[in-house]
């Protein structure tokens, strides 16, 4: 309300201001109920998403250092938004963190939020309603990013000491709950991220069949040129 006051008269009148709405609730977009929309040359001016790190703690370690890997497995079909994969990685981050140390782990979040999200913004001020045009053209613009995940797929995962084992449970049940749904937490069977049972790697390793390659392991066939087996 702006006041006007001259010698003559005092009188009041109305200046509408245009306020958008804030950020729409994540509840709004829990189901994977329409087509994959991702960015493109067709789809422009979409909000960078909410998390930029996906791997934190030691991420250079070998991969001999972590035996451990522990796992967050969805169980539901649905769309996770990027913010919330952020506050999951910050909250699992700071526990393993304080427990394990920064060099004690190593964590990698799976699921990439490529999903554009569109919303038909409402503008909520006096005389709006003259300004809008209801469901006219209620095509949305994009406003946010999220991730789809199915049922079984892993979501995050901690590679880290068997000292640490009952602190990356602890800290992916902590991240649990960023997240709609429902979700397992599993202690893998195999070496660190890799794909190989524990005593299947150690056998491996023993016998050359397996070498380390940064935080995995390279499978040494015995395939190839001559020269290459005899080095």
């Amino acid at each position: 309300v702006v006041r006007t006051t001259s010698l003559e008269t005092s009188y009041f009148f109305y200046r509408p201001t245009l306020v958008t709405m804030g950020r729409r609730p994540a509840r709004c977009y829990r189901y994977c109920n329409k087509k994959p929309y991702i960015r493109s040359r067709f789809c422009r001016g979409v909000p960078d998403a909410k998390i930029q790190i996906y791997e934190v703690g030691m991420k250079k370690a070998g991969v001999d250092e972590f035996p451990v890997c522990v796992h967050m497995v969805s169980n539901e079909r649905e769309q996770i938004s990027s913010e919330a994969l952020e506050a999951a990685r910050i909250s699992c981050n700071k526990f393993m963190v304080k427990h394990a140390g920064k060099d004690g782990f190593h964590m990698r979040i799976r699921a990439h939020p490529y999903q554009v999200l569109r919303i038909n913004k409402m503008l909520s001020c006096a005389g709006a309603d003259r300004l809008q045009t209801g469901m006219r053209g209620a095509y949305g613009k994009p406003g946010g990013l999220v991730a789809r995940v199915r049922i079984g797929q892993t979501m995050l995962s901690v590679r880290t000491k068997p000292a640490f084992t009952k602190f990356a449970i602890e800290a992916l049940r902590r991240a649990k709950m960023k997240f709609p749904g429902r979700q397992n937490i599993y202690e893998s069977q195999n070496w660190g991220f890799t794909r190989y049972k524990k005593e299947q790697y150690v056998d491996m390793r023993r016998s050359g069949k397996v070498v380390p390659d940064g935080n995995g392991a390279k499978y040494i066939s015995g395939h190839g040129p001559l020269a290459a087996a005899l080095k």
